[in-house]
């Protein structure tokens, strides 16, 4: 499988499938009981725009450790929403076949978060690696040194 560079958020997958995830959440929420029910409308839109916002900020940091970071937040606002889509269900605000539409976006964005922060956290340790290793390298001579 060959690996892309990305140089903007919007070429994360992650991101663009939590932007299909967010935009499925709103249509679900603006109708029928859900739409009335506004703090559970709210807190469960509101986590589902945490997800990708995370994502996009992570990102634009630039380092590997708050990325990684953002990532860990990013998974954790698509719990949230997960959970709330468990009450949505309860309480019948959505459909059996709406609750596994949705469940099943938000549980593929949660693992495209998770395999992207295990890579993140691979890149880490490897630039660590890379660093320790250059510091403890014996210097080679040159014309400065004497060796």
């Amino acid at each position: 499988m060959e690996r892309t560079r990305a140089d903007k958020f919007e070429d994360l997958i992650a991101w663009q499938k939590a932007r299909d995830l967010t935009r499925a959440i709103y249509l679900a929420t603006a109708t029928g009981s859900f739409a009335k029910d506004f703090g559970l409308r709210d807190q469960i839109r509101r986590a589902a725009v945490s997800v990708m916002s995370n994502l996009a900020e992570g990102f634009e940091r630039g380092g590997r450790s708050e990325f990684h970071q953002f990532l860990s937040v990013a998974k954790s606002s698509c719990a949230e929403l997960r959970s709330q889509l468990y009450v949505a269900l309860d309480v019948t605000h959505v459909s059996p076949s709406t609750f596994r539409q949705l469940m099943l976006q938000a549980e593929e964005v949660a693992r495209i978060i998770g395999g992207l922060r295990k890579a993140v956290h691979a890149q880490r340790v490897q630039a660590r690696a890379s660093t320790t290793r250059a510091k403890s390298a014996k210097p080679q001579s040159s014309v400065l040194s004497p060796d």
